[in-house]
């Protein structure tokens, strides 16, 4: 029975209520999940259930999937939603693309806090380790999927980790379930189908054990990335700046194993991914051992690293906010765009922002990002100074220059949120408060 394996699992996950989320693809993983996940329910509804499914419209059957997909929701009592998504791949593999625009998809319907259920089994861990294998990776890589890892504002927890491919179709098969079968698997023009169909079912009939070995071993690697991870919190504070940022004077004291493991750790936490080996020698070669005076960059997967100021940068994708603005109204949060956070103009003041005069009657006040062709006179400064040049003089990193927010009274420029107030504009009577976003959270 797998029931037992499942409710060990995610019993220490559910000690207090919480939304228990599954994301439903009907394969028979996911479809095995959905009637543990009722029985898990009757045992324990004082949680929040939930059923999401994506449609990719990758196949002329994704609205048959998403139909059949409800109805075996809806048999088996768990709350539904179907979620059709565009992908836009961009020369990235097709896999990824869809993994990605799926978990995008499903963070959008579930609450703060929710536990993500996936159907990974120890067959796909075996899967995962041997494409991070084919692309070389390190130690990182090798340990493949955690049982559990933070998903934006939720966590993704896989519960039958640990159980077979073969123990998932036979409880399938004793339970008289039906589930999809998506004709894609069974092209092995995909990494991972190759594997899964070809390379595999070989490999097992030389080594019977084939599958438990290479677990074992993803669980050793795992187990010494957390050993590692322990031993390098001591250079955290050494080498990392309170915005995030890396220092280079001080990363470049360490010694040179260390130095690399200290940068590949910092990427993964800002980006939660892991550079490969040669990502890793180009970003020192091009980025960290550059020329002082340079401001180089280097695109690892969908990050830009950045070098500013003696400190490198992780920046995250992000969008044009060039042409927004929003007006922005006394005592009322200002959500800002693309993840930057939110503002707020306040008649109370709190010690954490810049102060300011009030808008006088009939004064519209407005928050954009445009910089382009706008001078300033920040207070205490001599004259007016085109805002371009204001930004290399606080050193604003280039990349942040045009998402930063500026805030208008009518058409005058009143302050740069977090650098100055202008000339004219100082007072006691508002406080301009800018609560950033940083990358992750986004």
């Amino acid at each position: 029975m797998l029931f037992p394996l499942f409710e060990k699992s995610l019993c220490p996950y559910t000690a207090s209520p919480r939304q228990i989320v599954l994301a439903f693809s009907g394969g028979v993983d996911s479809r095995v999940m959905l009637e543990l996940l009722a029985i898990y329910r009757d045992k324990y509804p004082q949680h929040h259930y939930l059923a999401v499914h994506i449609h990719h419209g990758l196949s002329s059957n994704a609205d048959l999937w998403l139909c059949q997909c409800e109805a075996w929701a809806t048999d088996a009592r768990i709350p539904f939603k179907g979620v059709r998504v565009t992908l836009a791949h961009k020369g990235e593999s097709i896999e990824k693309a869809a993994r990605e625009a799926r978990y995008a998809a499903i963070l959008g319907e579930v609450e703060n806090n929710a536990l993500i259920l996936v159907a990974q089994h120890a067959d796909d861990q075996a899967e995962t380790f041997l494409l991070a294998l084919k692309r070389g990776s390190g130690p990182a890589g090798l340990a493949s999927m955690p049982a559990c890892r933070k998903l934006g504002h939720a966590e993704l927890f896989r519960p039958l980790l640990t159980a077979t491919r073969e123990q998932i179709e036979n409880y399938a098969n004793e339970a008289g379930l039906s589930w999809i079968e998506d004709e894609s698997n069974r092209d092995s023009r995909f990494d991972r189908n190759f594997i899964r169909n070809e390379w595999l079912p070989s490999a097992r009939e030389r080594w019977p054990g084939i599958n438990k070995a290479i677990n074992r071993t993803a669980q050793l690697c795992a187990e010494q990335e957390a050993l590692l991870d322990v031993l390098l919190q001591e250079f955290d504070q050494k080498v990392v700046n309170q915005n995030g940022s890396l220092s280079i004077e001080r990363l470049t004291s360490l010694q040179a194993p260390i130095k690399t493991a200290v940068v590949r750790r910092w990427f993964k936490q800002q980006t939660a991914s892991v550079p490969s080996l040669a990502q890793l020698q180009e970003l020192f070669s091009g980025v960290i051992n550059a020329a002082i005076d340079a401001n180089p960059k280097l695109k690892i997967g969908e990050w830009w690293v950045h070098r500013h100021d003696d400190a490198i940068y992780v920046v995250r994708p992000s969008k044009d906010v060039t042409d927004w603005s929003a007006q922005v109204a006394l005592d009322v949060t200002c959500q800002l765009p693309d993840g930057l956070g939110n503002m707020n103009l306040s008649g109370t003041r709190s010690g954490s922002g810049q102060m300011l005069r009030a808008p006088q009657t009939g004064e519209m006040v407005s928050v954009r990002f445009n910089p382009e062709g706008l001078f300033a006179h920040p207070i205490g400064r001599q004259g007016k100074r085109k805002l371009k040049k204001l930004f290399q003089e606080y050193r604003v990193p280039t990349w942040e220059r045009r998402r930063t927010p500026l805030l208008f009274y009518g058409e005058q420029l009143v302050a740069v949120a977090g650098l100055f107030v202008c000339e004219g504009y100082d007072g006691q009577e508002c406080e301009l408060i800018w609560n950033k976003c940083h990358a992750l959270d986004a």
